[in-house]
């Protein structure tokens, strides 16, 4: 490319204090470095974790920033060392990243890895400590190594999946962060038989693509359990079945559910990060083989509370970190199930906006009338 080995100037959506507006700038992005790629972000959408880490109630503030990270584009130029990527290659950038020499990579266990598991605090690439976003000369922070609201952008080549040139990357983005999350926790991690029961906690972007992959997995009944009843009629097209909304029963939603299920479903998915949620998600499950996974992340001091005896009595509790799939070895065969059809993901967008306004996605987020809106860079 022209541009290989050259500063890229080009628009970037900067955050430059929490909660404010994002402002499209004009940013210069540096060349990649050592075991970095440069990409090309066509499409990229917004997840709840852009906007908790915008806000920063709880978390250290790390501005000004670029956020964004659920994405698809191409790569522009590849840095040193990088041999598995080419100018041209359809990609998706991962906020978490697999180096494939640590113990985690090594293990067919874990997709923890050791150097490029997510990190939020942290603003500058991992090779030298700095940014490789400025606006005259001042540095501009990234965000989980992939930064995607910028026209460019600068990534990590471990937290670079590359997939079929053929698939609409308008669409399987949104493979890159959540819906990967909640259709691997009961895929790779619930793991329910064919024709069992499946209590979905939380129906929002993660907790349908858990649903979904309960539909995919054969499951007999999907219960989706949320406090929005609004979220019930959508949920039906994941195939959801049946509904609880917990504040229609003065008594634990996890008695309402064993009584709907003759003892507690086969296996639960929690994708609220309530702990209240988590607690009934596991105690909800059948003893002798229940299975319980917990998708959502908690509040920082919460502690979870349960009698030992729901475990000695055979159920199961799991936790999950992106649907224990390692990016760049299992992705590319999450792409293939769309492009053959079992895995449908136009039904999670609900909105679509051109990268002038940006600002609009964060709205229909924080007003909870979206699952996913695509933001096109081009548009």
């Amino acid at each position: 490319m022209l541009t290989a080995g050259q500063v890229i100037r080009c628009k970037a959506a900067v955050a430059w204090e929490a909660a404010k507006p994002l402002v499209i700038e004009e940013v210069e992005v540096a060349p990649p470095q050592k075991n970095e790629v440069r990409l090309k972000i066509l499409f990229t959408s917004l997840c709840h974790t852009d906007v908790y880490f915008w806000e920063a109630k709880g978390q250290t503030p790390v501005f000004p920033r670029i956020f964004g990270h659920e994405a698809g584009g191409i790569v522009e130029s590849v840095g040193e060392g990088v041999t598995d990527l080419q100018p041209g290659d359809h990609v998706l950038p991962v906020f978490t990243g697999e180096c494939k020499e640590c113990r985690h990579c090594k293990s067919e266990e874990s997709n923890m890895c050791d150097l490029l598991r997510i990190n939020t605090d942290r603003g500058v690439m991992l090779n030298d400590g700095q940014t490789r976003f400025s606006i005259n000369g001042k540095p501009i922070y990234h965000f989980v190594g992939t930064s995607t609201f910028s026209e460019y952008t600068v990534v990590h080549v471990g937290c670079v999946v590359k997939i079929n040139p053929a698939a609409p990357l308008d669409k399987v983005c949104l493979l890159s962060c959540g819906i990967s999350t909640g259709l691997g926790a009961t895929l790779n991690v619930a793991k329910p038989k064919e024709g069992q029961s499946v209590a979905i906690f939380g129906l929002g972007a993660v907790g349908l693509a858990a649903a979904e992959g309960a539909r995919l997995a054969g499951a007999s009944r999907i219960i989706g359990v949320d406090l929005n009843p609004s979220r019930f009629n959508e949920a039906k097209k994941f195939g959801c079945t049946e509904f609880v909304n917990p504040k229609d029963y003065d008594k634990p939603v996890q008695e309402v559910i064993a009584e709907m299920t003759n003892g507690g479903v086969d296996r639960s998915v929690e994708c609220t990060g309530s702990i209240q949620a988590m607690i009934s998600a596991f105690e909800c499950v059948h003893d002798g083989w229940g299975v319980a996974v917990l998708v959502g992340v908690p509040n920082k001091d919460d502690a979870f509370k349960t009698h030992p005896m729901n475990l000695l009595n055979e159920r199961t509790l799991k936790g999950t970190f992106f649907g224990n799939y390692k990016p760049r070895t299992d992705l590319p065969a999450v792409v293939e199930k769309y492009m053959n059809k079992e895995l449908e993901l136009e039904k999670f967008i609900t909105h679509s906006v051109p990268f002038s306004e940006i600002n609009k996605a964060f709205e229909y987020m924080l007003q909870g009338e979206s699952l996913r809106c695509i933001i096109r860079m081009e548009g």
